[in-house]
């Protein structure tokens, strides 16, 4: 990172969706990571509400945050220099449910007090001054904590858009946009959201997307394959990760089994109720493989000669960034992926399709075209979307809002 684009010596508070305790990979965790390189970082876990409380109090989690909130234990966390994480001492109600907006605003209010209150705590304990509030994707809890803790600097960050998902389309729907308004500056990890956001709030910059790639980087693909693999004839057309029919179109996956039936098709990950029942159950070329520990993805990611990803385009997926496809380009491999606007990002190395009938063509194109150079290509591309590139683009689209902000 040049001294240039470098933030250092700051105190930013990040709150969100995701506490540290996730067991989930996280963007904002290995952003907060990435920040504290050279500045302050509290992170602040999401705080306990009344139903989770109610549903899963014997989780260790839940007993953690428990213990803070009755003053047994001190919430504030020291996990390595210039990193702590905070669990709130208070809970709040769980009220999204509410469909009385006037109701739901009073009690939100409330909510977002008692999260504030307890925020205050930690800063007063660590000293932070003038520091900038991180928000990630958290447009209800957080709403209101640019006014309750004035920050220097108030930063949005969308990763997904969460209004096609019914729990946050509610009172999110009209939520959000208020919220990227009021923002100081707006980040997105794909060109859709960083679009989206910019319809509210001019300061808006896509900053690109970070990702841990070393395992399939560093991988030995001379390695034998998986045995439930190794049987299989190639030439082999592979997917990893979920297998959800709100993602991923199985029309195209059969449609390319059918046309293509000399190609086997693996399917490696958990499957949706809709994938179970299916009829590529029944089909000879495809093959289910099912959930897979991550450090072993390499090794399949390996053994396929083209790498899929098949999205349905829609809400849910039209801005999400696919990480997937970094880590197929980061072993090298020809990939497929349906066209959307988030994806316009890869389309200099990446096959790009709107139909099945493309995905068929595009099949035959990247098996027989595929070479070493090509390999090379798409390793460099990947090796690109780095936590600190990404850091970087963040600390650049501050600089341009606030030029004079080191």
């Amino acid at each position: 990172m040049s001294s240039n684009a470098l933030i250092q010596n700051k105190d930013i508070i990040i709150v969100g969706q995701q506490p540290w305790d996730t067991e989930i990979g996280s963007n904002c965790k290995n952003i907060a990571l990435e920040l504290s390189k050279h500045n302050r970082v509290l992170y602040i876990n999401s705080p306990l509400d009344r139903i989770t409380l109610l549903r899963h109090k014997d989780s260790p989690n839940v007993k953690t945050r428990l213990e803070v909130i009755k003053g047994k234990t001190n919430g504030l966390i020291h996990l390595q220099k210039n990193l702590w994480t905070y669990y709130p001492d208070e809970i709040i109600e769980s009220i999204n449910w509410m469909k009385h907006n006037a109701v739901y605003t009073f009690l939100n209010k409330v909510n977002n007090k008692r999260f504030a209150r307890s925020i205050k705590k930690a800063v007063k304990q660590l000293g932070f001054k003038d520091y900038v509030l991180f928000n990630d994707n958290d447009m209800f809890r957080c709403f209101y904590l640019k006014e309750m803790l004035q920050p220097a600097l108030s930063i949005y960050y969308s990763r997904d858009f969460m209004l096609a998902v019914d729990y946050w389309k509610t009172h999110g729907t009209t939520m959000e946009p208020e919220l990227i308004a009021k923002s100081d500056i707006c980040v997105a990890n794909s060109t859709y959201l960083a679009n989206y956001c910019k319809q509210y709030n001019a300061n808006s910059f896509y900053v690109g997307q970070g990702c841990d790639l070393d395992t399939f980087t560093g991988y030995n693909q001379q390695k034998p394959a998986p045995l439930d693999i190794a049987y299989i004839p190639k030439p082999i057309v592979g997917y990893v990760g979920a297998l959800q029919s709100i993602r991923l179109d199985m029309d195209i996956i059969r449609n390319l089994a059918k046309q293509r039936p000399h190609i086997n098709i693996v399917l490696v990950g958990p499957e949706d109720g809709e994938f179970q029942k299916s009829d590529l159950h029944r089909m000879p070329n495809v093959h289910f493989l099912g959930a897979k520990n991550t450090d072993l993805l390499p090794a399949y990611i390996s053994a396929f000669d083209v790498c899929i990803n098949p999205q349905i385009v829609n809400q849910v997926t039209i801005g999400n960034y696919p990480r997937k496809i970094d880590e197929y380009l980061a072993m090298g491999k020809p990939t497929l992926a349906t066209r959307t606007e988030a994806m316009s990002t890869f389309a200099s190395h990446v096959y790009l399709g709107d139909t099945k009938e493309d995905y068929v063509r595009l099949v035959d194109k990247a098996l027989s075209e595929n070479s070493e150079r090509l390999q090379h290509e798409r390793i460099k591309f990947a090796a690109t979307h780095t936590w600190t590139n990404n850091v970087a683009e963040i600390y650049s689209a501050i600089k341009k809002v606030l030029p004079t902000y080191a």
